[in-house]
């Protein structure tokens, strides 16, 4: 019997803030460039005011998040769980997901009081994205916010690694990922950020100790993952945590495990502005695909296009038009 959604997710729920800025601003206020740092928001306000540009683009965010609208946009089913505020921003969060055809644990839930989460997002002239985080109330997100039944009528759990961050981030993940077994339903994971594999690796492979069904990853949160350099090496590391596997490799492409083979995937060349939200558009294709009856290898060329579109212009997102365009063009090139 086919299930209601294809993926089901979960991950921090956050409005992006992006800026333009060059490396020296970086310098100068003590940001490490091209990785994710937790921040408060007194310090998250501070670099605003420095950057101090008025064309703020403001846009729905989360990792898990934007993989959950790739999924949607592409013609897939989700639903997503995550913890906003009762704000103006928590507002528009969800309505935005509402929007895009995506059910959330606020259908049954009233946001509470407290602050949305904001990530700020600062792209250099080489497109790599700087971010500074406040979780807000998202650093709450729990148990309480796993929907069981969204769970046991999805195909696949999709877990978020920014969650380990938190303590009760990381007892959700382990909550949805033991209701995804025990009703049968496959699980995936993304590591997220080399940050988080060198801050939370030991919960990252708690996670993965009971096999994952897929995991995603880009070749640095690999190497950190597997403590091995040589990549091939890393690779049968990662043969160990889960059952599949796809690894990005920006403008190499990306290699992709089927539990049993290796595949290289070509990847798609194109003037790169902003690579904020490849990887989140790599996941959320890839498992629109394999949820419907593509190969793996199908899956991961359509996926490589929807990514490299991605940072070819600003912001983690396309439009369904777009989307559908781009799955369009896979068919009749495969």
């Amino acid at each position: 019997m086919k299930k209601k959604y294809n993926v089901y997710g979960i991950g921090n729920a956050l409005v992006d803030l992006e800026f333009q800025v060059d490396e020296e601003f970086l310098k100068v206020h003590g940001v490490k460039k091209g990785l994710m740092t937790l921040v408060d928001v007194e310090k998250q306000n501070e670099l605003i005011k420095a950057i101090n540009q008025e064309d703020t683009r403001q846009k729905p965010g989360g990792s898990a998040a934007n993989t959950i609208i790739a999924v949607s946009q592409l013609g897939g089913s989700a639903f997503y769980s995550c913890k906003v505020a009762n704000d103006a921003h928590g507002d528009f969060y969800i309505n935005d997901m509402h929007n895009a055809g995506i059910d959330t644990n606020y259908l049954r839930q009233k946001p509470e009081e407290g602050i949305t989460g904001k990530c700020l997002v600062m792209i250099t002239a080489d497109a790599d994205r700087t971010m500074n985080t406040y979780l807000g109330i998202t650093s709450r997100l729990s148990p309480l916010e796993v929907d069981e039944n969204a769970i046991k009528n999805a195909e696949y759990v999709y877990l978020e690694g920014y969650l380990t961050a938190t303590d009760s981030g990381f007892k959700a993940m382990k909550r949805a990922k033991a209701l995804a077994e025990d009703n049968g339903v496959k699980t995936a994971i993304t590591l997220s950020d080399p940050s988080i594999v060198e801050n939370f690796g030991e919960r990252l492979k708690q996670l993965t100790e009971q096999k994952v069904d897929l995991l995603f990853c880009n070749e640095q949160e690999a190497r950190k993952f597997t403590a091995k350099d040589e990549l091939n090496n890393a690779f049968k590391e990662l043969e160990k945590a889960a059952q599949a596997f796809a690894v990005t490799r920006g403008d190499e492409g990306s290699v992709l495990y089927d539990g049993s083979d290796l595949h290289d995937v070509e990847p798609v060349r194109i003037n790169a502005v902003d690579t904020n939200g490849a990887g989140d558009m790599f996941a959320g294709t890839f498992l629109y695909g394999i949820t419907n009856e593509m190969t793996f290898k199908e899956a991961g060329n359509l996926a490589s296009r929807t990514s490299a579109k991605v940072v070819s212009q600003y912001g983690p997102r396309l439009n369904k038009d777009e989307m559908r365009a781009l799955i369009e063009a896979n068919i009749s090139n495969d």
